[in-house]
């Protein structure tokens, strides 16, 4: 199903506060650009290159859905469940993410810089060549993930859950105590 800008326009700006239903939507390339979708079930919908920049996605339903080379610069993704989504090269530079449940997310070659992912779940999530420079990552779920070629320049990672966790031989990492677990390299 696919929506002109103003039906678009119209169901976000009218929709309950029991939130928006919207699941398995084309939604590709939509410009939702500081749109208010906070509790919103987009599961498996397709938000493929959409800008999402500033958007307010808190406790938003996302999983399964792909967001690949989508615009979610500065968006408000407390809370929100993207079990299994799909944002290989996705750009969410310091977007807020506290708490999200991101579990086996493709996060492959995205940019998360000065993200905030304290106490988020990234448990066997991809992370292969993502840009992590500054980003809060304490206190997250990083159990099983694969941080192939990941740049974590900066960040921080008090503790995180790192076990069996994928971490390239060339990151050092400092692991001090409230930090969980060993990683494989």
């Amino acid at each position: 199903m696919q929506f002109t800008s103003n039906e678009l326009y119209v169901l976000i700006n009218t929709h309950l506060d029991g939130g928006l239903w919207l699941n398995g939507v084309d939604l590709s390339g939509a410009n939702l650009s500081r749109a208010n979708l906070s509790v919103a079930n987009l599961s498996r919908s397709n938000l493929r290159e959409a800008d999402l920049s500033g958007a307010d996605l808190h406790g938003a339903h996302l999983n399964g859905t792909d967001l690949s080379g989508a615009d979610l610069r500065g968006t408000d993704l407390r809370g929100a469940q993207l079990n299994g989504a799909n944002l290989h090269e996705a750009r969410l530079h310091e977007a807020g993410m506290h708490e999200a449940n991101l579990h086996e997310a493709n996060l492959a070659q995205a940019t998360l810089s000065g993200a905030d992912l304290s106490g988020v779940d990234l448990s066997g999530a991809d992370l292969t060549g993502a840009d992590l420079t500054g980003a809060d990552l304490s206190g997250a779920d990083l159990t099983g993930a694969n941080l192939t070629g990941t740049d974590l320049s900066g960040a921080k990672l008090e503790g995180a859950n790192l076990e069996g966790a994928t971490i390239p031989a060339s990151v050092k990492l400092t692991l001090r105590a409230g930090s969980r677990g060993s990683t494989r390299q």
